[in-house]
């Protein structure tokens, strides 16, 4: 079932328009192909997350009941917990290389678009096991998804798209704090939770920062230099400096390319938020770890 769900989310990349850039930007495809994971519902390092996400992160079967799909029970055996990586484009990988100061147009318009896209692709993907007689749903579509930015500079969420991927063995995190996958860290991540009996995917460490060059070897921390919002230092990433420099982002590109962005729905500490998102990721550009594991290369 695993191959038949790769093609299936393979060809939903390649034929769906929300998958495409505008004209006035190419046209082209925002992302190439998917990777896929899959985590067992019972793996003992989603009980971790409680501890280095939030108290409030959601283990699969509490994600599952509080979505309305099953009992108090504990089927956290049967669950598996699908991590889908989409990584960006190699000309927008490109452009976002050559910038500086503020991330290119294109970036800032895939990026904004590629909210949208994730929602399709997980819905035609809960669909999928539906039709097969299975149950399944997406974190990222339920009620029970919020941001927890109450306990600030500690800004977190019920389900961190990162952490399940780290739990279904698709990469590890980095000095940025963003996720260094086969293709790199230049990516956006969605997952579905289901009942049908996926082969598991094992990770190959339970190091949380084994593909990032500056933890294992102490020689690169090029994202640092790349960061123009102060936010990143060899001690780490600082959330607030990142979350100020993005509303710049935001507010200049919208003045920018806001004609070509779509909505965006947040809950935040039980708020609902209607904004127009683009993000920066210039630390993504431009170092080792953009486009592939480094690791594998030293």
């Amino acid at each position: 079932m695993n191959a038949s769900l790769q093609g299936f989310i393979e060809k939903i990349l390649s034929t769906s328009a929300l998958n495409r850039l505008p004209e006035e930007f190419g046209g082209e495809r925002i992302f190439t192909a998917p990777l896929l994971g899959v985590a067992r519902g019972d793996d003992p390092m989603f009980l971790k997350f409680k501890e280095v996400v939030h108290p409030e992160h959601l283990t699969p079967h509490e994600m599952w009941v509080k979505s309305a799909l099953g009992e108090a029970t504990d089927l956290s055996p049967q669950l598996r917990v699908i991590s889908i990586v989409f990584p960006f484009d190699r000309a927008i990988r490109q452009a976002g290389k050559d910038s500086r100061d503020m991330p290119p147009e294109i970036y800032c318009v895939a990026r904004n678009l590629a909210n949208g896209f994730k929602r399709e692709v997980v819905t035609r993907t809960v669909a999928f096991f539906q039709e097969a007689g299975f149950k399944a749903m997406a974190g990222m579509l339920s009620p029970a998804y919020e941001i927890l930015a109450r306990e600030a500079p500690r800004i977190a969420s019920t389900w961190s798209e990162r952490h399940v991927a780290f739990a279904a063995g698709l990469g590890t995190f980095s000095l940025h704090e963003g996720f260094i996958t086969e293709a790199g860290c230049n990516v956006r991540l969605a997952s579905v939770l289901t009942d049908a009996p996926l082969e598991i995917t094992p990770r190959q460490s339970d190091d949380p920062f084994a593909n990032c060059l500056q933890h294992t070897t102490g020689k690169c921390g090029k994202c640092v230099k790349r960061c123009p919002g102060g936010a990143l230092s060899l001690e780490g990433h600082d959330k607030i400096k990142c979350y100020l420099f993005g509303r710049v982002v935001d507010q200049e590109m919208n003045q920018r390319v806001g004609r070509f962005l779509h909505t965006h729905r947040r809950v935040i500490d039980g708020k609902e938020q209607i904004t127009y998102p683009v993000g920066c990721a210039l630390c993504q550009f431009g170092v080792p770890c953009m486009d592939r594991n480094p690791v594998r290369f030293i």
